[in-house]
């Protein structure tokens, strides 16, 4: 069955400006770190993608390595784009990343020209595209000078190999520093993509000060603690959770006993709000204006859908928050 994408697909979904750009982003955009490798079921995938954009989901958001195995989730995207919404390409904002280790020799990570280049090369073939519209370097490297990492995003830009670049995990003196560089190349730095959920909280210490002061947008990723925030550790492990599969980045060592009395009281105060604890926990970080969109993962639709209901709670009174804050302590 040809793919018909929703006709109502604008009307539900909130936009919100990123930093001082001329860009919106969905308030929630699709991850592929996980469940779209080569590992996964296909098909499922599809259904996932199909659903995303029938919900308004206009970013989605890839790197090099995403897997398993590295570069998969990038052939199998590549692949739906082709099959399914390739007559929709000025519709979609699609991200890619390199920074993590890709292939063999001294090339092949971290933050060099040479492996930025490269690396983005690599992408735009898996997913058979011209440009991205969003290139980030994946995490810091403090063996390659900052400039040459930020000249080769500029570079980049100025191939036409992105619209716009990002940087993801620098902390907020390493982000200052970015933002400034990419500033006086004339190239400016988009957003950057922080870890951030109600369990990992280190971006209020400074991060979002830096971007808002410095007009950069901000996409926390793994804001449902790669599914701890969810009602699937209410009661232990699940087979077919993340912790449960072997190749997953959530361990079992992971999930203590403190820290599944967290979730059963967080999960209180959503059923309090009509909402589930993974609604509520992304609810938590839309509350901030600071953020411009929260980036989720799936392993089915269904999970995609609930994700998704989180924008019609996002108000938070102080008394919850005062509640939350407590429990997290």
């Amino acid at each position: 069955m040809p793919y018909l994408p929703s006709s109502q697909r604008y009307q539900s979904m909130e936009y919100r400006r990123c930093g001082k750009s001329g860009i919106k982003l969905p308030a929630v955009s699709l991850g592929l770190w996980h469940n779209f490798g080569h590992v996964d079921n296909y098909e499922n995938c599809r259904r996932i993608i199909h659903l995303a954009f029938d919900s308004g989901i206009t970013h989605f958001d890839l790197a090099n390595n995403y897997g398993p195995p590295p570069g998969s989730a990038e052939e199998n995207f590549g692949k739906i784009l082709k099959q399914d919404l390739l007559g929709h390409r000025d519709e979609l904002i699609i991200s890619s990343k390199a920074g993590y280790y890709m292939w063999e020799g001294p090339y092949g990570e971290w933050g060099s020209k040479k492996y930025l280049v490269s690396s983005l090369d690599q992408s735009l073939k898996r997913m058979g595209l011209e440009y991205v519209d969003i290139f980030y370097h994946h995490r810091p490297d403090r063996e390659t000078p900052l400039e040459e990492i930020m000249s080769a995003l500029d570079l980049i830009v100025r191939q036409g190999k992105a619209l716009y670049v990002g940087i993801s995990n620098y902390k907020a003196e390493e982000a200052k520093a970015a933002i400034e560089i990419l500033k006086q190349l004339g190239t400016p730095c988009l957003i950057h993509q922080p870890k951030y959920s109600m369990f990992d909280r280190w971006v209020e210490g400074g991060l979002l000060d830096v971007l808002e002061q410095n007009g950069v947008g901000c996409i926390p990723f793994s804001p449902l603690a790669q599914g701890l925030l969810t009602n699937r550790y209410l009661n232990g492990i699940p087979d077919d959770s993340r912790a449960g599969k072997p190749d997953g980045f959530l361990k079992p060592e992971h999930i203590t006993e403190a820290r599944i009395q967290q979730i059963r009281r967080l999960n209180e105060i959503a059923k309090k709000r009509g909402q589930s604890l993974a609604q509520m926990a992304l609810s938590w970080i839309l509350k901030d204006k600071r953020i411009t969109s929260v980036l989720i993962g799936a392993s089915k639709p269904e999970q995609l859908s609930d994700s998704l209901q989180c924008l019609h709670n996002t108000e938070f009174a102080a008394n919850e928050l005062t509640e939350i804050d407590a429990i997290l302590k």
